[in-house]
């Protein structure tokens, strides 16, 4: 079966479990555990033999144990540190003793953990493919990850969670950060005795994530095969439940594993059994490949019947009305008897409730998002719409992702028309050639009324770089501004047409 016959069979928004795979793909800044230790190590004495001593003590079982590695290596981190208050390290060390002025106790060694990952440094050659990673967002229901940086709530925009914040959650649009984040060293998990306080404390967070396993697709991105990662999450689950019951197998057949292989575009799911404690013989989906773009062109391209994005604002809806308060609760048939301040959540069939939208700001604020998600199925709405023939409106872009709307070249043609219009109406104080948004900002002979407008024109001529104006639009959105509005609708003219 292929990636996309197998994803396309889903019945639910998957959940993504994200590892230091995926982190080491896309940053610059990233490492493997053993990697992560041995800079440490290598920061602190300048000696590559140093950490291959540590490691020495900690080889069991034909293998290196780095929970008892991080251990050592903390132990010495801080009391080298505490010693040496103003030297290499100083910045930590500052941060250390104005925290326990405080009252709050960090480790020097989580505190240079956090700072370490507080950047996101990405790879310039796979950000045509970081594009097509984004565009899943629109069907992801939530994701889990063990990684400390900040690349998945940075690219997706979810709620990140870490620690018993997990247990306050609702699932959709979150990231739950099981071994902490950069920015909480507190909650750095990392050291033998850290994953003891883990296992013993968080028995309700696991449970809560055996929830989501149970109810959806799962989708393990960034670790090998033999994983310890994935070995205790399958021996967590199959504590649980049965392994030869109908549930099991469910859990099974939504359970995906995507493994890199440097060498190979495969497209192809293949079965892969993994062996856990015990004896227990666990069957999965896998796929080893090197085409991550055709894994996320094909959740992009999932059609369901209501999107994550809908099923979040629902979300919120209900959380509301758990919480009690001022919220107000309506249930209607007639949704134009309602007051604009209104908040309802409306159950029915087409034949009871019907609704149409009257404006589009909320598509024009969502611009950005929008494309960077493909998403085609919250376009259907601009047929709903009722755009005027002088309002401003960026149909290239969306029409390049859904060619299914009917209005499309009555759109382009009043866009096209009204751009032309706006070029004739500037002034020529305002057409003087720039090559960037910060000289136009520093020219004092173009007033600041004005600077808008030379926007408008120079991108329009082609003088500016889109990139350029691409990051002013998403940085100063205003879509109740006219002159906003235009210069977004040239943006997607030149951009898309």
């Amino acid at each position: 079966m292929t990636i996309q016959e197998f994803i396309a069979d889903y019945k639910n928004h998957p959940v993504l479990f994200i590892g230091t795979g995926i982190s080491l793909r896309y940053l610059e800044n990233s490492y493997t555990w053993d990697g992560l230790l041995g800079k440490i190590a290598f920061e602190l004495s300048g000696n590559q033999e140093y950490y291959l001593d540590i490691k020495s003590k900690c080889y069991i079982d034909n293998k290196f144990d780095y929970l008892k590695i991080a251990e050592l290596l903390e132990h010495d981190f801080n009391s080298h540190l505490q010693e040496d208050r103003n030297g290499k390290f100083k910045e930590i060390n500052d941060t250390f003793y104005n925290n326990m002025q405080k009252g709050i106790h960090l480790s020097r060694f989580k505190i240079y953990i956090s700072k370490t990952f507080s950047t996101l440094k990405y790879r310039s050659e796979l950000e045509e493919e970081l594009k097509d990673f984004k565009k899943i967002r629109k069907n992801i229901g939530s994701v889990i990850t063990t990684n400390y940086d900040g690349l998945i709530e940075t690219i997706f925009e979810f709620n990140k969670l870490i620690g018993n914040n997990i247990l306050l959650s609702t699932p959709y649009g979150s990231v739950y950060k099981i071994h902490g984040c950069h920015e909480d060293p507190s909650k750095i998990i990392i050291t033998d005795k850290d994953y003891i306080g883990f296992d013993s404390k968080y028995e309700l967070i696991r449970a809560q994530l055996l929830s989501l396993f149970i109810h959806n697709p799962i989708i393990f991105m960034g670790y090998s095969v033999g994983d310890d990662n994935i070995k205790k999450i399958l021996k967590t689950i199959f504590s649980y439940v049965e392994p030869n019951s109908e549930l099991a197998t469910k859990i099974k057949n939504n359970f995906l594993l995507v493994e890199y292989d440097r060498v190979n575009n495969n497209e192809i799911i293949s079965e892969h059994d993994i062996v856990l404690e015990g004896g227990l013989t666990i069957r999965i989906n896998k796929i080893k490949t090197s085409n991550f773009s055709a894994i996320y062109n094909s959740i992009s391209n999932l059609q369901l019947p209501i999107t994550a994005l809908d099923v979040r604002k629902v979300q919120n809806i209900v959380k509301e009305i758990y919480a009690g308060g001022d919220i107000k609760v309506t249930i209607t048939e007639d949704l134009d008897s309602l007051r604009n301040s209104d908040k309802i959540l409306a159950i029915g069939s087409s034949k009871t409730i019907q609704y149409q939208f009257q404006s589009a700001p909320e598509l024009l604020a969502n611009y950005f998002n929008i494309i960077d998600e493909s998403n085609s199925q919250i376009l259907m709405l601009i047929d709903k719409y009722k755009i005027q023939p002088a309002q401003y409106f960026p149909i290239f872009g969306f029409n390049r992702i859904n060619t299914d709307i009917e209005s499309a070249d009555r759109l382009i043609r009043q866009q096209e028309l009204n751009i032309a219009e706006c070029i004739r109406n500037i002034l020529p104080a305002c057409k003087k050639v720039h090559s960037t948004i910060d000289n136009i900002m520093e020219d004092e002979s173009v007033s600041s009324s004005y600077k808008t407008n030379c926007m408008i024109w120079n991108t329009h001529e082609g003088n500016l770089p889109l990139e350029e104006v691409e990051q002013y639009l998403r940085e100063n959105t205003s879509t109740t501004d006219t002159n906003y509005r235009k210069l977004l609708s040239v943006y997607d003219l030149k951009k898309y047409n």
